[in-house]
């Protein structure tokens, strides 16, 4: 399962010190110490204030050679009324540096406010601002679409027209869409509890691992609903999974769990 990345939400919580790290860890080597545990990490600091380059390149010095960031961009890339008028914005964003991350650089993941509803021409234009490649270096993206609007298989079109990969995310607040929209998985798990020492009980880590082989394999699971009638191609796709949200404080145990569990699976 080497094109399967697990990790959580950002590496700087304070409950972590006292579920995650150990007790003598340094704050500032909790990057290199999670780098190491974990297979990913989604920068989500990205969201809400601009970085350096320097910063960047910090970041991947930090971490081993084969470990990948995704990156949420910034909220004023995506939190407007008009996501026609957003890309200057785009392009600001692409400008403070992640490209500085190297190899290190996974999906970049543009969430979009849970009250923004499904307008096809927005979507449209906003997926087309996002570019395929700068300097060479091609990107990949995810958009995370919340509203239960859409819901809809216009959305799915648009995604996959454009090859964007529709963000997975299984919580009970927003809308859950599972269609295979680009040529990679982006899933968030957002339902951890904290009455489970490891997040999700052993029997849901067990059922999301089959589901992300199957994913991986270029198959897809049949217990999730999809909205689109066309499958998409059967190929191979790298996947990226975070636990992130709910009880928080037991995201770093789901991970490892997960990361155990895939590897039993041979």
């Amino acid at each position: 399962m080497s094109n399967v990345r697990v990790g959580v939400g950002g590496w700087t919580f304070e409950p972590w010190r006292e579920t995650f790290y150990p007790p003598d860890l340094p704050k500032a080597r909790e990057l290199e110490y999670a780098s190491r545990k974990l297979t990913s990490i989604e920068i989500n600091g990205t969201f809400y204030r601009g970085q350096s380059p320097a910063t960047f390149r910090k970041w991947a010095t930090e971490t081993p050679e084969d470990f990948v960031f995704s990156l949420k961009a910034h909220r004023v890339t995506t939190n407007r009324k008009d996501l026609t008028e957003a890309k200057s914005a785009i392009d600001r964003f692409l400008e403070t540096g992640p490209l500085e991350l190297g190899e290190r650089l996974g999906p970049i993941l543009w969430q979009l406010a849970p009250t923004k509803r499904f307008k096809a021409e927005e979507v449209d234009a906003f997926l087309s601002f996002l570019p395929k490649e700068i300097g060479g270096r091609r990107l990949r993206h995810a958009i995370e679409a919340r509203h239960a609007s859409f819901r809809d298989p216009d959305f799915i079109e648009l995604t996959r027209k454009h090859r964007v990969a529709t963000v997975f995310a299984h919580s009970e607040k927003y809308a859950e869409l599972y269609d295979v929209t680009g040529d990679f998985i982006y899933l968030r798990l957002q339902e951890c509890k904290s009455q489970e020492p490891k997040g999700y009980p052993p029997a849901e880590i067990t059922n999301w691992a089959k589901r992300i082989r199957q994913w991986a394999a270029g198959g897809m699971p049949d217990d999730l609903q999809v909205l689109a009638n066309e499958k998409p191609p059967g190929i191979p796709r790298d996947c990226f999974i975070y636990v992130i949200s709910g009880a928080k404080e037991r995201a770093p145990a789901a991970a490892m769990a997960l990361i155990e569990e895939l590897k039993g699976a041979g």
